[in-house]
């Protein structure tokens, strides 16, 4: 059967329009990682069954597949179809086709957000610290408090002496508990480069009165330089947000062009059935199991912003997002409708009736066909964090050539 393809032009045209639009890579994540059009998503063809009906809530919605020539296409179309997909359609000449055409080919995975990072930092000149300079502060027990904004799996695996962990989307709720004294430093790191930087931005973005910087290169950095990490660490900041936090996060949202809608209009933003709408609860695990909105997906803030890709694939869709404090949902959508998102959070509805239980949690791909983080475990050459930076660095300029990203910063 003769398979309905699309242009590389087509689809740019798609991205440019910001027209709801779903490019997936289907080859293995270790694949993709090597090079990939900067709005694709990666949803390997093994893994279509347990992961788009998930990932791509609208069954209508327009999707364009491609490979690099595995021979995997069919199959792949032939399960999108079984599954009621209607819209599905071959990126013609596959990967080779968009390279053909002139277009970037990025690497890495969450490359976009990665990116997005980098703009942020370029255009806002985000202060930082070298490894040595920090370590040098903690050696002379200077007035500091290092907040770590990775997840807590990843802090606990290795992090900077003395640091904390505080997920990048709850570092507004938790700096006051976390440096109460306006005269604490306060330092932001994560593993690379991204997250660290949008943390200290978001903390700068809301107004606290503490100075902010973020540890650069984080923890690549801080092994680069030769210093200790401590392992198996449990520290967790708690809740206390700084004053007038509340009232600065929904201001950034606002400067952001995030909309804020109350249930009934959440109601008729999900009875628009020819858009697709992905609603995400970004407080963290625990907050979620104990009750949460029907119909709303758990996605931590700090990581829905760096894991955007892999949560939302469909560019051009629409987003929801809630949290009982507010805080949290505003300072993440301040940063997905800078990443050129429509976004959208709800004021109230946790007066109601609320599901209990666990986040779903998607299984990961078999190790053999996953893409090793440049920045995880603690085994990882030298040789290859320092080409990670150095990708890092040269993101800007590719998002320039690549002219299609749409990113502002405030």
């Amino acid at each position: 059967m003769t398979q309905s393809t699309v242009t590389p032009s087509q689809v740019r045209i798609a991205l440019l329009l910001r027209d709801e639009i779903a490019l997936l890579d289907l080859r293995h994540e270790a694949a993709f990682a090597t090079g990939h059009p900067l709005f694709a998503a990666n949803m390997a063809a093994g893994r279509i069954a347990l992961e788009a009906e998930i990932r791509l809530p609208r069954k209508d919605v327009p999707v364009v597949v491609y490979d690099a020539g595995e021979g995997i296409i069919t199959q792949a179309v032939d399960q999108f179809k079984t599954l009621g997909y209607v819209n599905v359609r071959v990126l013609d000449g596959g990967l080779q086709g968009w390279q053909a055409a002139g277009y970037e080919l990025f690497q890495d995975v969450n490359s976009y957000a990665k990116a997005f990072g980098e703009l942020v930092e370029h255009r806002r000149h985000t202060p930082s610290l070298a490894a040595e300079e920090v370590a040098s502060l903690i050696a002379r027990k200077a007035n500091i408090r290092i907040l770590d904004v990775r997840r807590f799996d990843e802090y606990s695996t290795m992090n900077i002496p003395g640091s904390i962990s505080v997920p990048g989307g709850e570092l507004v709720l938790r700096a006051g508990e976390a440096a109460p004294d306006p005269e604490t430093t306060i330092i932001v790191n994560c593993a690379g480069r991204t997250r660290s930087i949008i943390g200290t931005q978001s903390l700068i973005n809301a107004g606290v009165a503490n100075k902010v910087v973020a540890l650069r290169n984080g923890t690549i950095g801080w092994t680069l330089a030769k210093q200790d990490l401590e392992h198996g660490s449990g520290r967790r900041g708690a809740i206390g947000a700084s004053e007038n936090a509340k009232a600065n996060a929904r201001d950034v949202a606002y400067r952001a062009g995030v909309r804020r809608v109350g249930p009934e209009e959440a109601l008729a933003l999900q009875a628009q059935t020819n858009r697709t709408l992905y609603r995400f609860d970004v407080r963290d695990a625990e907050e979620y199991a104990a009750g949460h909105l029907p119909g709303f997906r758990h996605y931590a803030g700090g990581q829905l912003v760096q894991e955007i890709d892999m949560a939302a694939p469909v560019r051009g869709a629409r987003i929801l997002l809630s949290d009982n404090l507010g805080v949290r949902a505003d300072m993440t959508a301040s940063w997905l409708a800078q990443m050129g998102w429509e976004t959208y959070v709800l004021d109230g509805g946790y007066d109601g009736a609320l599901e209990i239980g666990p986040p779903v949690v998607l299984p990961k791909p078999d190790p053999s066909h996953r893409y090793r983080r440049p920045y995880e475990g603690t085994d990882v050459a030298t040789a290859a964090m320092q080409a990670y930076l150095d990708w890092e660095y040269g993101l800007v300029n590719q998002l320039r050539r690549d002219a299609s990203h749409g990113f502002f910063v405030i």
